[in-house]
């Protein structure tokens, strides 16, 4: 019942994700971090068997890193999605499959931002915005609405509020609030939680 989403404009990547920890009906928490900053260009969100998410993430964040000390940079976006999905296809052909669900977003001098939708089964898509769970569903049609080639951050927040006012909207299952961050040129920076109270307001 979780739920992701993500968007890209001309210099950066935005993305959302619920801070609802919950298995079957109960919640544990409403403060689950879901989105991991992995390098001073590079995050990745997250969802799925919980302790699945924290392995897997750790296990890329651990892996990046030690290729920055190896090689003196950083990994490229898109090459960091490619080595997140090359491992969860090996992880899914073996005993002990992760059952996560994620986006690998980051900003590239060279390449610009990437935006990378990867789900359990390893398939592996760019985009320019799109969801994971539940929640995605009622999301399509407002970024196919309001997303454009040249949309602004603050335009691309406000699309991000108008998709979680509508899965708060429709959604049997409450997910209040919404962690948001961004990669751009200057980094990766944490942007105001989009919280149900403030969208009432």
């Amino acid at each position: 019942m979780e739920t992701l989403l993500g968007i890209k404009g001309r210099d950066f990547v935005m993305l959302a994700a619920d801070t609802t920890h919950a298995r079957s009906i109960v919640v544990m928490k409403h403060d689950q971090n879901k989105i991991h900053q992995v390098s001073d260009n590079l995050m990745i969100s997250t969802m799925g068997e919980s302790g699945d998410t924290e392995q897997f993430t750790e296990f890329i964040s651990k892996n990046i890193a030690l290729y920055k000390m190896r090689n003196g940079y950083d990994l490229s976006p898109r090459s960091a999605a490619h080595f997140t999905r090359k491992n969860l296809a090996e992880y899914l052909r073996s005993r002990t499959p992760y059952q996560v669900f994620m986006f690998v977003a980051g900003y590239d001098a060279q390449e610009g931002p990437e935006l990378v939708f990867i789900d359990y089964l390893a398939n592996a898509k760019a985009l320019n915005h799109g969801g994971h769970g539940y929640g995605s569903m009622f999301t399509a049609s407002i970024f196919d609405r309001y997303w454009h080639p040249n949309i602004t951050q603050d335009e691309a927040y406000e699309v991000l509020k108008k998709c979680v006012q509508e899965i708060q909207k429709r959604l049997i299952v409450n997910l209040n609030n919404f962690n948001v961050m961004v990669v751009d040129p200057n980094g990766v920076k944490k942007l105001d939680t989009i919280m149900a109270s403030s969208l009432a307001a």
